[in-house]
């Protein structure tokens, strides 16, 4: 019997949401793939509620694997609609930074410190950032 090879064509030393992505190609070369979108996401939903699962017993090493699980699963979303997951999570904190940059400004000059804020005044804030960028 031949000795499995196949995922060892993957880069081990690329970040590891590129090599979630170069598992997942490879393995979809030789079948192993939704065939549709929609099963893609039934995935997303049966791994986050895993997660959810999970959260009763708070082990944090089974929490963690979900969450890997979950974040693979999201990838593979990805992945499959061509989108760069790398790239997509690099903008997702950009973005976060300069909404939550808002919020820390706003907040100063209301003459408030973010820790006397409340959730409800920082996250009405927030909304206030986005709406400012969809203006834009």
């Amino acid at each position: 019997m031949d000795k499995p090879e196949l995922l060892n064509t993957a880069d081990k030393q690329l970040p590891a949401l590129r090599y979630a992505v170069e598992l997942q190609k490879t393995a979809a070369c030789v079948g192993f793939d939704w065939p549709h979108i929609d099963g893609v996401i039934a995935k997303i939903h049966e791994e986050l509620d895993e997660v959810a699962a999970e959260l009763d017993d708070a082990d944090p090493k089974k929490l963690q694997e979900e969450i890997g699980d979950l974040l693979f699963a999201i990838t593979n979303l990805a992945r499959h609609l061509a989108v760069d997951p790398q790239q997509a999570l690099e903008q997702c904190n950009e973005k976060f930074f300069r909404r939550f940059q808002y919020i820390e400004t706003q907040i100063s000059l209301l003459g408030k410190s973010l820790q006397s804020a409340s959730l409800e005044e920082m996250d009405a804030l927030w909304d206030e950032a986005k709406l400012n960028e969809k203006k834009r």
